[in-house]
């Protein structure tokens, strides 16, 4: 793991020592408060001191940090798919991406209860410029994409989070996830990143990559909100792409959005882990196409099924119908969703831009269903 030391998570020899330095940090005492309102400061370090292992820490506090936010900030988190994995292997997983945080912690609260490996997760270290975020992110078991870096630095960087991965994977038998491409998706329509797959791709040792995609155990997964808890803070970035200008980030904005997207409402979740792609990787392999193209084959193969798979709610429907002035799905919704799916779109879309604003916002949870449209007709 010392070939890793500046991108990986802590050893589990590193835990308890890291929990020591930071449980007296303001914003970790006040998330260990949020998970056991009902201890004292001494009860909440006897917690922490019998964590001896990263296991131990998601096991003993994460997974009560996230059953504490569903609780209050959703209607239930549904799952589908995860009685097809096996309770011993290791996959990867890639996935949609709505929340810095949630995903990832909600994936493993579902791997944890179906008792199934725990993943290993991607995070920019642009999120976890602050030393309690980044001590926090390894201990949930977090490695860092480095951002901002030179073309040469980039492939350095690349090669390096591929032969961990790899290396988790096929060494440690730990599942990885990782997002379908750099960074959340803003406006709702899931695309995977050649360059997703082919830092993958990059410690590969065979003649053929689909063979060493096989290795690697795929799995796409879908995950989807009812409402989304930081689709307000993803509006100006959709406005300055409108038009055309660069955007650039607040100095707390991640922070904030990690927040946002913690307590923010989210009303029911879902999350669909697909099916391991084997066959896929066999006919493109056989294809006959450049490597190029394969790339792009395996995306669109990744995309299908994150399209079928993603739930699509009340929210999604209205959206849809609100956008393109029509009834079609009516069936889909009721009034009270859609007055209070209109109070949300009228709170969040400001005077200032406000038909480009209302547009965004409604094609921000329109676009799953246009894209699952393209599918079943």
């Amino acid at each position: 793991m010392d070939n890793y030391k500046e991108i990986r998570p802590y050893l589990d020899s590193e835990v308890n020592e890291a929990l020591r330095a930071y449980k007296d940090h303001p914003m970790i005492r006040a998330l260990l408060h949020f998970t056991f309102p009902d201890k004292s400061q001494d009860e909440i370090e006897e917690v922490l001191a019998s964590c001896h292992s990263v296991g131990d820490f998601q096991a003993k506090v994460i997974y009560q940090s996230v059953r504490n936010v569903l609780e209050k900030s959703s209607e239930g988190l549904f799952t589908i798919g995860f009685e097809k994995l096996k309770s011993d292997t290791s996959y990867l997983f890639i996935s949609n991406h709505r929340d810095i945080v949630m995903d990832t912690s909600l994936l493993n609260v579902a791997l944890m209860e179906n008792h199934l490996v725990m993943t290993a997760s991607a995070i920019g270290d642009n999120l976890v410029h602050k030393p309690f975020l980044l001590a926090l992110s390894k201990l949930v078991r977090n490695f860092l994409i480095q951002r901002g870096l030179t073309p040469r630095e980039m492939l350095e960087s690349s090669r390096k989070v591929s032969g961990f991965i790899k290396y988790l994977l096929q060494e440690d038998n730990r599942s990885v996830w990782i997002a379908q491409r750099e960074g959340r998706t803003k406006d709702g329509n899931d695309r995977t990143q050649q360059g997703v797959l082919k830092m993958l791709a990059l410690a590969s040792d065979e003649k053929e990559i689909m063979d060493y995609f096989r290795k690697l155990r795929i799995v796409p997964v879908a995950i989807s909100y009812e409402y989304d808890p930081t689709d307000l803070l993803k509006m100006p970035e959709l406005l300055a792409r409108h038009y055309d200008m660069e955007y650039v980030k607040t100095s707390n904005e991640d922070f904030n959005s990690i927040l946002k997207g913690a307590l923010g409402q989210k009303k029911r979740i879902c999350i669909h882990v697909g099916e391991e792609m084997d066959a896929e990787l066999e006919t493109i392999k056989n294809s006959g196409e450049p490597v190029n193209k394969q790339f792009q084959m395996l995306a669109d193969c990744i995309d299908e099924q994150i399209h079928k798979n993603y739930r699509l709610w009340p929210t999604n429907y209205l959206a849809y119908d609100l956008l393109h002035g029509t009834s079609m799905f009516a069936d889909k919704y009721n009034d009270k969703e859609k007055r209070q799916f209109e109070r949300r779109l009228e709170r969040r879309v400001g005077k200032e831009n406000e038909e480009i604003g209302r547009k965004n916002f409604l094609s921000m949870y329109a676009n799953p269903v246009v894209n699952r449209m393209k599918y079943d007709g």
